[in-house]
């Protein structure tokens, strides 16, 4: 088992689906995985420290666990199988005991960085799924980036099909049709 990090979250440019990327904590190994963009929305939103006015629903279950006297010991990506569905589990210290919780490897890294519990992928999931990515590769390029570090960043070429996209639009207007 292996130590990740959350790297980033970055939404493709081919379907604007967000893809949240694992990074091994002690290795340049990656481990991109799709998710949806609520549970993008919420480890975006902690990993950006923005406060909301009413508790989302993994704040709620973090709150939930705290109020039972439970803390979530850490999360493991533990399987991805042949049609590229991960799977994990949620680890909660329960008076001593630890309490194996099936999740969406989404939902389990949201509550993950709201406690700060450590993130890992078994061995198996990194050999099938995981990558080494270099910084500058075309696998990284075209994709709006939430990540720790930098917070939000957007690339030229992202701005770029925003805007082609706009032109592509007002090019097909008819005034008539007004």
């Amino acid at each position: 088992m292996f130590e990740m990090v959350i790297d980033s979250i970055r939404v493709s440019l081919m379907n604007y689906q967000r893809v949240v990327i694992l990074k091994e904590k002690h290795s340049k190994r990656y481990l991109p995985m799709w998710i949806g963009t609520n549970e993008a929305e919420a480890i975006a939103l902690k990993l950006e420290d923005v406060a909301v006015p009413r508790p989302m629903t993994h704040d709620l279950l973090c709150n939930s666990f705290d109020s039972l006297g439970a803390k979530i010991d850490h999360v493991v990506v533990w399987d991805v199988n042949h049609e590229d569905t991960f799977m994990a589990k949620i680890v909660v210290d329960f008076k001593g005991d630890l309490i194996e919780i099936d999740s969406r490897p989404s939902d389990a890294l949201a509550l993950a960085v709201r406690t700060g519990s450590p993130i890992y992928a078994e061995d198996k999931v990194l050999d099938k799924a995981g990558m080494e990515l270099d910084q500058n590769s075309d696998d990284l390029k075209n994709v709006d980036s939430i990540s720790p570090d930098n917070k939000q960043k957007k690339s030229t070429d992202y701005k770029e099909l925003k805007l082609s996209a706009f032109d592509d639009f007002m090019d097909e207007l008819d005034l008539e049709d007004f």
